[in-house]
């Protein structure tokens, strides 16, 4: 067995990014960029109202004269307008502010009388309330550096000055692979000796968090022969494929001798963890597999601590688990030797270690809200001590 920190330094030495595509922007959310993006033209393309008011040249104002109101401009106004120093215009929030004018005074500091503007503003100034050509950005310049995140507020802003395609890194192709002659879909009676199927529920849910919606879901029977075959396709058109269950070592536990004989390279199989000790990771070419315990919170808490950072490095995202040491709300003991994955909760202020740790209760992990990390080897720790968490994400 290896410890959790050598588990964790394989996993970051052995994945690498996906190949980058180029997609439409608008399917690109929340991924992460793989080229430098720059703006193509002016933003805003022209000079810009950034109130409802009236346009003006400031020094045909300051020099007293009479400025009659000679017209509109709305927002999407197609023609430039041409504005004599005498005349002022009716302008609206975003509506391109005409040649000869320079300010606009807010309509609140305005009143009209005999079709002439009398302003009631002491504090005006010259290119007050306009939003200059290439205010936002300048054509050429960088607009978002690569390895940038696509955030709502990036998209807006990428969107914004006109930008449809970007290249970014993919998320992976996903299969999950279930076995176990034991397992009975949800929806039908259990009949003797059976228990639901839980992990592709449990799994599809915490890569839904991670926006990866499509992933493919196929249960093998107990039959080495069956396992390789399901196994070899899968590795065929997935980025990354998890096996649930049959990862041990009793009769029906088939996942390595199935990737063995699809060509996967084992670089763990057993870790000095609870739970979650047979933890197999192996890869073929730039294909990922994870072979999860069967019982259902042993297989979470593994997406958690392990395939969540293999994600990471497959994307170039930056959704680790974040880590915090907080006070233990009361004591604990436990032996050395593991590294324990405790289901706790924190309250903002310290994390109860929960009831129900067994690998195969999902109830406290239900209730959990992140994992203590308790290291292998300490025995013992008293209330208030400080404790490691990772908190859970939560949408």
């Amino acid at each position: 067995m290896i410890s959790v920190q050598e588990a964790r330094e394989i996993i970051r030495d052995n994945v690498s990014a996906l190949s980058p595509v180029k997609i439409p922007l608008a399917a690109a959310a929340g991924l992460v960029l793989a080229e430098d993006l720059y703006a193509g033209i002016d933003i805003p393309a022209f000079p810009q109202s950034s109130m409802d008011g009236y346009a003006l040249s400031y020094e045909s104002w300051k020099s007293g004269g009479r400025l009659a109101v000679s017209g509109r401009v709305p927002a999407g106004h197609k023609k430039d307008t041409v504005l004599l120093p005498e005349q002022t215009v009716r302008i609206f929030t975003g509506a391109p502010v005409p040649t000869g004018a320079d300010t606009v005074v807010m309509q609140e500091k305005v009143r009209v009388e005999n079709g002439c503007l009398v302003i009631e503003d002491d504090r005006l100034v010259a290119g007050a309330n306009v939003r200059p050509a290439g205010a936002e950005i300048r054509a050429g310049a960088l607009a978002l550096a690569k390895d940038s995140r696509l955030t709502p507020a990036a998209m807006g802003f990428l969107t914004g000055i006109g930008i449809a395609h970007a290249r970014v890194y993919p998320n992976p192709s996903i299969t999950i692979i279930v076995t176990g002659d034991e397992l009975q879909e949800i929806g039908q009676p259990l009949q003797y000796g059976q228990v639901y199927e839980a992990n592709s529920h449990a799994l599809t849910a915490a890569l839904a968090q991670w926006r990866i919606g499509s992933v493919r879901v196929i249960k093998a029977a107990d039959s080495l022969d069956r396992l390789t075959e399901i196994l070899g396709h899968a590795l065929t058109d997935s980025d990354l494929v998890f096996l649930t269950g049959g990862i041990s070592v009793g009769d029906f536990d088939f996942v390595w001798q199935a990737s063995r004989n699809c060509g996967v390279q084992q670089l763990f199989h057993k870790v000095r963890q609870r739970p979650a000790k047979p933890l197999y990771f192996g890869k073929k070419d730039d294909r990922y597999v994870f072979g999860l315990p069967g019982n259902p919170a042993s297989g979470l808490t593994s997406f958690y601590e392990y395939i969540v950072p293999a994600l990471c490095a497959m994307t170039r995202r930056m959704d680790q688990l974040t880590v915090r040491r907080v006070p233990l709300q009361t004591p604990l003991k436990k032996p050395a030797g593991l590294t324990h994955f405790l289901k706790g909760f924190y309250d903002g202020y310290t994390a109860t270690i929960l009831e129900g740790q067994e690998s195969f209760r999902m109830g406290s992990f239900a209730k959990a809200n992140c994992l203590v990390q308790i290291d292998e080897g300490v025995t013992h720790c008293a209330a208030g001590e400080e404790v490691e968490i990772h908190l859970l994400p939560v949408s």
